[in-house]
C-alpha cells in the first residue's frame, strides 16, 4: 500500500530552494491555465464559435454571481480577474490531482534502511503550504483593494478606533479575525482535499475495480465546491472591505 504523507514529499532542491511533487503539480497546472489563456485569446472573434459562447456563458454567469454580491457590474468586472482566478487556479489543481498518473509515478529511493516510493506528483491543495500560501493572497488582498477603494485610515479605522471601549475591542477582535481567516481558509480547503485523497488510496487497495470509481466523481465535484466556495467566501470578503458603509 501507497505511503500516506501529509507532508509533501521532496523530489530536489534548487540551492536552498525545496522542490517538492506538490510545487510541481502547481507549475504544471499554472502552465496549463496560461497556454489554454494565450490560445484562447488568440481565437477571440467577434462572432464566437462553440468555445467561445462555452467560456463567454460561464464568465456571464460567473459575474452574475458577482452582482449579485457588489451590486453593480463595474465592481464585478473590476474584481473579477482576482476571484476568476483563484477559482479556475484551485478547481483544475484539484482536479489534476486525480489524474491516475498522480501519485501512480514516482521514484523508489531508500530512507532509515527500508524502500520508499516517493511520488513525482501530489495534488497542490493537499500540501498545506500551498493553503496557506492561497490564503495569505486572499487576505492581503482584501486589505489591498479595501485600501485603494476607501483609503488607508478610513479601511484600519474599523480595526483600530478610541470611539469608545466597546468599539475598541470590536476592532481588535475583527483585526484578529482577519489573521484567523488564513487557518479557515487554509485547513477548510487542505483537509478536504487530503481526506479525499486519503480515501481514494484506501478504496482503491482494498477493491481496487470498480468500486472507487464513484468515490472518484465524489472528489471531481468536491474539487469544484471547495474552490467555489474559496473563490466566493473572498468575494464576500472583498465585498465587505471596498464597501465605505462596511467600515463603520
Amino acid at each position: 500500500m501507497t505511503e500516506i504523507s501529509i507532508k509533501a514529499e521532496e523530489l530536489f532542491h534548487i540551492g536552498a530552494f525545496s522542490v517538492t511533487n506538490s510545487l510541481v503539480l502547481a507549475v504544471i497546472t499554472l502552465l496549463t491555465l496560461l497556454i489554454v489563456a494565450v490560445v484562447l485569446h488568440k481565437k477571440i472573434a467577434l462572432v464566437p464559435g462553440k468555445l467561445q459562447s462555452v467560456f463567454e456563458l460561464l464568465i456571464e454567469q460567473l459575474l452574475g454571481v458577482m452582482d449579485s454580491v457588489f451590486g453593480n457590474r463595474h465592481a464585478s468586472e473590476k474584481y473579477f480577474p482576482l476571484i476568476a482566478t483563484v477559482f479556475l487556479f484551485i478547481m483544475i489543481s484539484n482536479w489534476f490531482g486525480l489524474l491516475p498518473i498522480v501519485g501512480a509515478l514516482g521514484l523508489h529511493t531508500v530512507h532509515d534502511g527500508h524502500e520508499v516510493f516517493v511520488p513525482l506528483l501530489r495534488a497542490p491543495a493537499a500540501d498545506l503550504n500551498f493553503t496557506i500560501a492561497l490564503a495569505i493572497i486572499s487576505v492581503f488582498a482584501v486589505q489591498f483593494f479595501g485600501i485603494l477603494a476607501i483609503g488607508f485610515f478610513k479601511h484600519f479605522s474599523k480595526y483600530f478606533t478610541l470611539k469608545n471601549p466597546i468599539f475598541t475591542f470590536v476592532g481588535l477582535l475583527e483585526f484578529v479575525a482577519e489573521f484567523v481567516k488564513i487557518i479557515s481558509f487554509s485547513f477548510r480547503l487542505f483537509g478536504n482535499v487530503f481526506a479525499g485523497e486519503v480515501l481514494l488510496i484506501i478504496i482503491g487497495f482494498l477493491v481496487p475495480y470498480g468500486v472507487p470509481l464513484p468515490f472518484l466523481f465524489l472528489e471531481v465535484f468536491v474539487g469544484f465546491i471547495q474552490a467555489f466556495i474559496f473563490a466566493m467566501l473572498t468575494m464576500v470578503f472583498v465585498a465587505m472591505a471596498v464597501n465605505e458603509e462596511s467600515a463603520h
